[in-house]
């Protein structure tokens, strides 16, 4: 953009207008009076060059006018950019400086928002670590008071356990007692109703001494009863016969020559009792339970069949899991679970395997693998256990022959629900 040129300068351009009018008026002047100076013979030459003269005076004159006069344009031009350029730049600067001053302003607004936000995080994560410190605290206040519960309560379950144990030891010894003082009390009487009473007595009292035995095992005491010499398999299956209110149903349809040694006896007759007596009560009141003995390499494999209710798989899988030595604590353990409980802490103690299936007559098969360790060879004579089954005659008539039903007896095996 060209600005106007100033006033002054429009006044000397109008007063060098006519300066190259001047100029040819004082030349032809001069040219004329060169003319009239000069001899007649002389003087069209001189007219002629003093014209010429005259002329280029003129050209120069208006050459060095245009000249002057673009040269003051030029200038007033130049001027002009140079303010423009002034202009510019100040205008550069105005707005650099503004620019500067939003810089700082907005570095100076961005710091004071890191410091801020730095300090409230610092604050929040003060806070939060006390509120951690005082949460581990609380939780540290409170696991150390569950462990005074817990420790208490241990107490409690040991000295619970202690005297349960404790109690299962007197009611075994007064179970063997009682036993001995009645069969001694068998011995000397001979009147059938006396003998008959006495006879019940003694098969109850061994019901008796083995639920104190089973209380026994659960709370890790002793045995109340051991052998010191091996026990034929069939005085074993007897003698688990002997200790269950419904033995008059039980069909021993084979044995073994091979005896359990002396050491084990009573935990493989404590825990064949607990089989028969929960397959006599699982079944129908008038159902019999069949066992055979079967010698493998293994060991001797005892199978008890009865006809009673089918176990789900769902119970299967929970008899098979109590039987495994592995049903945890006592808490929960009631009826039949109670029994199998007995029956895989005595399998673990033993090296036993028991295990479930449906049975071909119909109720569920239990087979106990007695293993080959803690077997032997059959005594002679063979020896009968301190409690065989119970006589329920006073004829003192001899056992049962294998296969052929037991004495009569009146025993009906309690309501019960099948095993969970």
């Amino acid at each position: 953009m060209t600005a106007p040129a100033p006033s002054g300068d429009r006044s000397t351009v109008r007063s060098l207008l006519p300066l190259p009018l001047l100029t040819a008026a004082l030349s032809a002047l001069a040219v004329v009076w060169a003319v009239t100076s000069v001899p007649e013979s002389a003087q069209a030459l001189v007219g002629c060059g003093g014209a010429i003269a005259a002329v280029l005076l003129c050209v120069a004159v208006t050459a060095a006018v245009h000249a002057r006069r673009a040269a003051r344009s030029v200038r007033a031009a130049l001027r002009t950019a140079t303010a423009e350029a002034e202009r510019v730049a100040q205008e550069r600067d105005l707005q650099a400086e503004r620019w500067r001053r939003e810089h700082q302003r907005h570095t100076d607004a961005t710091a004071h928002e890191r410091a801020r936000l730095a300090e409230e995080f610092t604050r929040e994560r003060a806070v939060r670590a006390q509120e951690a410190e005082a949460e581990r605290a609380r939780l540290a206040a409170e696991v150390r008071r569950l462990s005074g519960q817990l420790d208490r309560a241990l107490g409690d379950r040991d000295t619970a356990i202690a005297s349960t144990a404790n109690a299962a030891a007197r009611m075994q010894a007064l179970a063997t007692g009682t036993l001995a003082d009645l069969r001694a009390m068998e011995e000397r009487h001979s009147d059938e109703d006396v003998l008959a009473d006495l006879l019940h007595l003694d098969h109850r009292t061994a019901q008796a001494g083995r639920l104190a035995d089973s209380v026994a095992v659960l709370t890790g005491a002793r045995s109340g009863r051991r052998w010191a010499r091996p026990i034929s398999m069939e005085s074993v299956l007897r003698g688990a016969m002997g200790r269950i209110s419904g033995y008059q149903r039980i069909r021993l349809h084979s044995v073994s020559d091979t005896a359990v040694a002396g050491h084990a006896a009573e935990g493989v007759m404590h825990a064949l009792a607990e089989v028969l007596d929960n397959a006599a009560n699982f079944s129908p009141p008038n159902a019999e339970v069949h066992v055979y003995v079967e010698e493998v390499p293994a060991g001797a494999i005892v199978s008890v069949e009865d006809s009673g209710l089918v176990m789900s798989d769902v119970q299967l899988r929970r008899a098979e899991q109590a039987v495994s030595g592995d049903a945890g604590g006592l808490g929960g353990l009631t009826g039949t679970r109670l029994g199998l409980a007995v029956v895989g802490r005595l399998s673990r103690k033993h090296g036993m395997k028991v295990s479930f299936r449906p049975s071909a007559r119909g109720g569920t098969g239990v087979l106990m693998l007695i293993p080959q360790d803690i077997l032997t060879a059959a005594p002679s004579p063979v020896r009968r256990p301190a409690d065989p089954p119970a006589r329920s005659t006073p004829t003192r008539a001899p056992q049962p022959r294998l296969g052929a039903p037991a004495p009569a007896e009146a025993a009906t095996p309690p309501d019960q629900a099948p095993p969970q």
